[in-house]
Protein backbone atom coordinates (compact mmCIF):
# COMPACT_ATOMS: atom_id res chain seq x y z
CA UNK A 1 0.00 0.00 0.00
CA UNK A 2 1.36 3.33 -1.05
CA UNK A 3 -1.45 5.37 0.30
CA UNK A 4 -4.79 5.30 1.54
CA UNK A 5 -7.48 7.79 0.45
CA UNK A 6 -10.87 7.00 2.14
CA UNK A 7 -11.77 3.29 1.50
CA UNK A 8 -9.35 3.76 -1.61
CA UNK A 9 -6.15 2.00 -1.88
CA UNK A 10 -3.23 3.40 -4.27
CA UNK A 11 -1.08 0.49 -5.09
CA UNK A 12 0.39 -1.16 -8.02
CA UNK A 13 -2.76 -2.76 -8.54
CA UNK A 14 -5.29 -0.23 -8.41
CA UNK A 15 -3.26 2.87 -9.70
CA UNK A 16 0.46 4.06 -8.81
CA UNK A 17 1.17 7.76 -8.37
CA UNK A 18 4.63 8.39 -9.89
CA UNK A 19 4.99 11.73 -7.12
CA UNK A 20 3.46 13.34 -4.53
CA UNK A 21 3.59 17.13 -4.87
CA UNK A 22 2.47 18.88 -1.61
CA UNK A 23 1.77 22.73 -1.66
CA UNK A 24 0.90 24.53 1.94
CA UNK A 25 0.32 28.16 2.07
CA UNK A 26 0.60 30.53 4.77
CA UNK A 27 -2.00 34.11 4.75
CA UNK A 28 -0.35 37.30 6.09
CA UNK A 29 -2.47 40.75 5.66
CA UNK A 30 -0.33 43.44 4.59
CA UNK A 31 -1.01 47.10 5.35
CA UNK A 32 -0.06 50.44 3.81
CA UNK A 33 2.09 52.57 5.96
CA UNK A 34 3.06 56.47 5.38
CA UNK A 35 7.32 56.73 4.87
CA UNK A 36 7.99 52.66 5.96
CA UNK A 37 7.25 49.49 4.16
CA UNK A 38 4.06 47.32 4.57
CA UNK A 39 3.31 46.44 8.05
CA UNK A 40 2.55 42.43 8.00
CA UNK A 41 0.07 40.33 10.18
CA UNK A 42 0.00 36.69 10.28
CA UNK A 43 -3.69 35.38 9.60
CA UNK A 44 -2.75 31.44 9.90
CA UNK A 45 -2.81 28.38 7.47
CA UNK A 46 -4.05 28.98 4.09
CA UNK A 47 -4.72 25.64 1.29
CA UNK A 48 -3.44 22.74 1.49
CA UNK A 49 -2.92 20.62 -1.64
CA UNK A 50 -1.88 17.76 -2.97
CA UNK A 51 -1.19 16.36 -6.49
CA UNK A 52 -1.15 12.81 -7.43
CA UNK A 53 0.27 12.30 -11.06
CA UNK A 54 -0.13 8.31 -12.14
CA UNK A 55 0.24 5.89 -14.62
CA UNK A 56 -1.93 3.31 -15.16
CA UNK A 57 -0.74 0.24 -17.54
CA UNK A 58 -3.59 -2.05 -17.68
CA UNK A 59 -1.86 -4.91 -18.83
CA UNK A 60 0.85 -4.85 -16.63
CA UNK A 61 -0.54 -2.35 -13.40
CA UNK A 62 -3.43 -0.56 -12.21
CA UNK A 63 -6.72 -0.93 -13.42
CA UNK A 64 -8.99 2.10 -15.47
CA UNK A 65 -12.18 0.86 -12.90
CA UNK A 66 -9.72 2.54 -10.23
CA UNK A 67 -10.45 5.90 -11.87
CA UNK A 68 -14.32 4.85 -11.51
CA UNK A 69 -13.97 4.47 -8.02
CA UNK A 70 -12.31 7.99 -7.57
CA UNK A 71 -14.55 9.85 -9.35
CA UNK A 72 -17.37 8.30 -7.22
CA UNK A 73 -15.71 9.14 -4.33
CA UNK A 74 -15.63 12.81 -5.96
CA UNK A 75 -19.20 12.55 -6.68
CA UNK A 76 -20.11 12.42 -2.92
CA UNK A 77 -18.74 16.11 -2.29
CA UNK A 78 -17.54 14.05 1.11
CA UNK A 79 -13.82 14.50 2.85
CA UNK A 80 -11.98 11.80 3.28
CA UNK A 81 -9.18 10.18 5.51
CA UNK A 82 -5.91 10.17 4.00
CA UNK A 83 -3.71 7.71 5.75
CA UNK A 84 0.17 6.71 4.06
CA UNK A 85 1.80 3.35 4.10
CA UNK A 86 3.69 4.31 6.78
CA UNK A 87 0.98 5.30 9.06
CA UNK A 88 1.31 8.26 8.75
CA UNK A 89 -2.29 10.27 8.75
CA UNK A 90 -2.23 13.49 6.37
CA UNK A 91 -5.95 14.28 8.00
CA UNK A 92 -9.13 14.67 5.71
CA UNK A 93 -8.98 15.63 1.96
CA UNK A 94 -11.52 16.27 -0.99
CA UNK A 95 -11.26 15.37 -4.69
CA UNK A 96 -10.77 18.77 -6.23
CA UNK A 97 -10.48 17.27 -9.57
CA UNK A 98 -9.26 14.40 -11.62
CA UNK A 99 -7.98 14.24 -15.14
CA UNK A 100 -6.55 11.48 -17.18
CA UNK A 101 -4.77 11.01 -20.41
CA UNK A 102 -5.70 7.63 -22.55
CA UNK A 103 -2.78 6.32 -25.14
CA UNK A 104 -1.72 3.77 -27.51
CA UNK A 105 -4.99 2.10 -28.22
CA UNK A 106 -5.85 -1.18 -29.14
CA UNK A 107 -8.07 -1.93 -32.19
CA UNK A 108 -11.55 -1.61 -30.11
CA UNK A 109 -10.34 1.66 -28.38
CA UNK A 110 -8.84 0.11 -24.99
CA UNK A 111 -6.10 2.06 -24.10
CA UNK A 112 -2.46 0.48 -23.29
CA UNK A 113 -1.87 3.42 -20.80
CA UNK A 114 -3.09 5.85 -18.83
CA UNK A 115 -1.86 8.76 -16.99
CA UNK A 116 -3.85 10.34 -14.57
CA UNK A 117 -3.64 13.95 -12.30
CA UNK A 118 -5.17 13.36 -8.99
CA UNK A 119 -5.65 17.35 -7.37
CA UNK A 120 -6.75 17.16 -2.98
CA UNK A 121 -7.34 19.95 -0.81
CA UNK A 122 -7.14 19.46 2.44
CA UNK A 123 -10.27 20.72 4.54
CA UNK A 124 -9.88 19.42 8.01
CA UNK A 125 -7.69 22.06 9.82
CA UNK A 126 -5.82 19.52 11.97
CA UNK A 127 -9.25 17.72 13.40
CA UNK A 128 -7.55 14.13 13.25
CA UNK A 129 -10.62 13.23 15.35
CA UNK A 130 -12.70 13.98 12.25
CA UNK A 131 -10.97 10.65 10.29
CA UNK A 132 -13.64 8.23 10.72
CA UNK A 133 -16.88 10.41 9.68
CA UNK A 134 -16.06 9.08 5.79
CA UNK A 135 -15.87 5.30 6.16
CA UNK A 136 -19.22 3.97 5.75
CA UNK A 137 -20.05 6.24 2.60
CA UNK A 138 -16.83 4.38 1.21
CA UNK A 139 -17.53 1.01 2.00
CA UNK A 140 -20.50 1.78 0.00
CA UNK A 141 -18.63 2.59 -2.67
CA UNK A 142 -16.56 -0.12 -2.93
CA UNK A 143 -19.09 -2.03 -2.66
CA UNK A 144 -20.80 -0.84 -5.54
CA UNK A 145 -18.02 -1.46 -7.98
CA UNK A 146 -17.56 -4.89 -6.60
Amino acid sequence: MMLALGMFVFSLSTAAYQALQRQTEWRHASSNRVGAAPARQFLGRGDDSITLPGLILPELAGSALSLDALRLMANTGKAWPMVEGSGRIYGLWIIESLSETKTLFFRDGTPRRIEFMLSLKRIDDDRIDLIGAGTSVGISIMRALL
